[in-house]
């Protein structure tokens, strides 16, 4: 089962257990639980429910695994040639990562993939 959320600008694609990245929050401490409420798509393995533009009562709920992560950092510099004028600056963007740890969606039909069996190695006798 998989679903598509939206957090902020952003709209993720998401499954039970993954680790995600979104955008910084000052409020957050680790074991905290947060729930996204803006499920756009949500598919159980046979059907899919397409929310116009969110599905009602639909939500994931996950948990803070790391309240503050620090993005790569980025470099500008402003040279203006021939005034020896420079300007070098940077930023660092924070993220806070979370865990997934369920999709609720109200009256989606969840199939399970039936378990494929291996096949028997051939073996031939000479």
């Amino acid at each position: 089962m998989f679903a598509v959320i939206e957090d902020g600008s952003h709209q993720h694609k998401i499954q039970e257990g993954d680790l995600l990245t979104i955008d910084y929050r000052i409020t957050a401490e680790e074991g905290e639980s947060i729930t996204f409420e803006s499920v756009l798509l949500a598919n159980g393995g046979g059907a899919s429910c397409i929310g116009a533009p969110t599905i009602e009562g639909a939500s994931v709920e996950a948990e803070v695994v790391q309240p503050e992560l620090k993005g790569e950092k980025l470099e500008i510099q402003k040279l203006r040639r021939r005034k020896n004028s420079r300007r070098h600056t940077g930023h660092r963007q924070k993220y806070t990562v979370v865990r997934i740890n369920s999709i609720k969606v109200p009256g989606l039909e969840i199939v399970e993939p039936a378990a494929t069996e291996e096949p028997e190695p051939v073996t031939t006798e000479g």
